[in-house]
């Protein structure tokens, strides 16, 4: 089959990429064939294919229009999109802009996981986001946050995650205790420069309205009227984690987030977030939201490799030998 698409001149470099890699990436993955001339691309191959192929260009075209620069992770979700028969999506998810940064750059998700992680974050008063790196879980929580304060929805915003080491021992580090704290919350502060500005942030920070710390900090408090994040929430424990729920006062929204495959935990050490997830969910009025390797929006490098850590992981649990009876009977004399 044969199919005939005009693409704009203006649009073609956004949308084809850089010498043409997004071109060529979809001729690979749909097994067609295209040629481009004269401002119309002519695709051909199976019936199929050549649809998913008009599919994906028309939204990539439609995305283009709407300003946005055309990235490799756009064009990979369009295309696993096209196979389950959703392509349509793309461009709903795409309307659903949450704020902007301080270069005028909008914040909005990128995937129907993230787009499901922010309307449950409108809809109920705490909210879990369980997922790998690379998926937006904070910084999608940062931008909800940041436009709830500016529409004044909410008082403060109150961002919390344990001071914990990723499996090295830093030792003594010098300074007051804010300068020791701070490398622990650093890609808080990140999120918190980039779509409010260091300026407006460090100004309410004075006043009290935006406060950043660790989670111990939040022992014997009442958190009314507030924004609360609480990253990294797999290095809790239990009884951290259930000191932090208890806090919430009234007009608060909660975001729990955190990533189950990357514990910096004593090794044995149950996780407050595995715990939470077991207790509350039979809760209506908190929701869950689990993201997957293909609601990464970094690098589409990082999605591959989150992937095959999954598919490794996966592979050697499966390789663990199941206890024999005589085992079971040895632990129970013990």
């Amino acid at each position: 089959m044969e199919h005939m698409i005009d693409i704009p001149a203006e649009h073609e470099k956004n949308v084809f990429g850089q010498f043409d890699s997004y071109l060529k990436k979809i001729e690979k993955t749909l097994h067609v064939t295209m040629v481009n001339r004269d401002g119309a691309l002519k695709i051909i191959g199976p019936d199929l294919m050549v649809r998913r192929a008009k599919s994906v260009f028309g939204n990539l075209i439609e995305l283009s229009r709407r300003g946005d620069g055309i990235t490799e992770q756009n064009v990979d979700y369009a295309l696993s999109l096209a196979f389950t028969e959703r392509d349509d999506q793309i461009l709903e998810i795409d309307k659903d802009i949450i704020c902007r940064t301080m270069t005028g750059k909008p914040v909005k998700p990128k995937t129907l996981g993230q787009k499901q992680y922010v309307d449950a974050i409108r809809e109920k008063m705490i909210v879990f986001g369980i997922g790998p790196a690379g998926t937006g879980k904070t910084y999608l929580a940062m931008a909800m946050a940041i436009q709830a304060f500016k529409n004044n929805e909410v008082g403060r915003i109150i961002l919390t995650r344990p001071a914990i080491e990723a499996g090295e021992k830093l030792g003594f580090l010098p300074g007051d205790l804010q300068s020791k704290i701070d490398p622990y919350l650093r890609p808080l502060y990140d999120a918190l420069y980039q779509i409010m500005g260091a300026e407006t942030y460090l100004h309410n920070s004075e006043k009290g309205l935006i406060e950043v710390a660790p989670l111990a900090y939040m022992r014997g408090r009442t958190l009314d009227n507030a924004y609360i994040i609480l990253d990294e929430a797999q290095n809790t424990t239990p009884a951290q984690m259930k000191m932090f729920l208890t806090r919430i006062g009234f007009g608060s929204k909660v975001i729990v987030t955190g990533d189950q495959t990357q514990k910096d935990l004593p090794s044995g050490a149950v996780s407050g977030l595995d715990t939470a997830l077991k207790v509350l969910k039979r809760i209506d009025d908190i929701g869950f939201c689990y993201l997957t390797s293909s609601d990464v929006v970094r690098h589409p490098l990082v999605q591959k490799i989150v992937q095959a850590y999954d598919d490794y992981e996966g592979k050697h649990q499966e390789k663990k030998p199941r206890p024999t009876e005589q085992d079971r009977k040895f632990r129970k004399r013990r």
